[in-house]
């Protein structure tokens, strides 16, 4: 009798497949929203475990590294595992938390201040409270707090006083990086002709001379930086050991970190701080789904190392460190086939 049924059924489906498209013809998020939608409806239920294999992936802006890493990532999760991965744009880290929140994405890229402000209800998540329906899959790289400018007379955080500073977008946690920073010189945006853009917009402010620096948070090299490296002479300014102690005193979520010279042809190496790139995951993707991504982003550094320069970060022990907010059962699985129990 069930199999009489079937066809009945598939026209059912196809009508109501029919409709949704209708529904979400306006909207610009187009098949990723009918896509996070499903998710949120069929958690808990028979269809639960369809749709984690067919994650939503939320990334940053498409000229930043989580973009084009996640990218790579998705791709390779895709080729090699039962699980389907779609690499979306992304509009910062409370953004992607937020998206997780409301059932519009599975998993997503978080700097890892941005999670614990989350995850305890603190900063950005100030007015909007605790959100604790998420885990932690594993922290990929360090995203270095890149402060560019192209005006050779910006030497340090300092001479920012007075100057148009782009701190990141609206609802990003680059902002508070930004803030951060500017508290650790007895600063703060007010002291600024602050504006608002994302890495994209900010270069090319800094390109058409409409600002004078800019707050980038994202591993080094940053395909923004790059790109406004190679059509004008740009500089990053460099933090000093006094002001990062002071720093990492008040907010040890911070690392010191250096950038390279080599990583924007510039004549000598940066000093700076970074936070970690964390990817995160609703507590309703199966465990099967989670394992199968983390494993795979780890299968993908050794299979195609050269398929993106944050392969080359990776490293087990780091991925598997975060402290204060619970892995995912299925990263959790992984790491302890690894020899590795991470917090729960």
């Amino acid at each position: 009798m069930k199999r009489k049924l079937i066809p009945i059924v598939a026209i059912s489906l196809i009508a109501a497949l029919a409709l949704c498209v209708t529904g979400c013809g306006g909207s610009s998020g187009g098949s990723a929203s009918k896509s996070a939608s499903a998710s949120g409806s069929a958690s808990g239920s028979a269809n639960a475990k369809t749709v984690d294999n067919n994650l939503q992936f939320l990334t940053g802006g498409e000229s930043g590294t989580y973009y084009a890493f996640g990218t790579v990532l998705a791709n390779y999760c895709t080729n090699n595992t039962p699980t389907k991965v779609t690499a979306l744009s992304g509009n910062g880290s409370q953004a992607n938390i937020q998206a997780l929140q409301d059932g519009d994405a599975n998993i997503a890229f978080c700097q890892s201040d941005v999670l614990a402000y989350a995850y305890d209800g603190t900063n950005l998540f100030k007015d909007s409270g605790a959100y604790k329906d998420f885990s932690v899959v594993g922290t990929l790289y360090q995203e270095q707090v890149q402060i560019v400018t192209t005006n050779p007379d910006i030497k340090t955080v300092a001479d920012l006083k007075g100057k148009t500073v782009s701190v990141g977008a609206t609802g990003s946690g680059v902002y508070f990086n930004a803030v951060d920073i500017l508290g650790a010189y007895d600063l703060t945006v007010n002291d600024l002709n602050a504006v608002y853009q994302n890495f994209a917009d900010s270069t090319d402010s800094l390109k058409n001379g409409k600002i004078d620096a800019a707050f980038v948070v994202a591993g080094a090299p940053t395909t923004s930086i790059t790109d406004l490296s190679t059509a004008k002479k740009c500089y990053l300014v460099s933090l000093d050991d006094a002001h990062i102690e002071k720093l990492l005193a008040s907010s040890p979520y911070y690392a010191k970190a250096t950038i390279p010279a080599s990583a924007y042809g510039l004549d000598s190496d940066t000093t700076t701080v970074s936070v970690g790139a964390v990817i995160i995951a609703n507590n309703n993707v199966s465990e099967e789904a989670v394992y199968n991504f983390i494993s795979s982003v780890f299968a993908g550094a050794k299979a195609q190392p050269n398929a993106h320069a944050k392969y080359a970060e990776l490293d087990i022990n780091t991925a598997a460190a975060i402290k204060g907010v619970p892995y995912h059962t299925g990263a959790a699985k992984y790491y302890s086939e690894q020899g590795i129990t991470v917090a729960k």
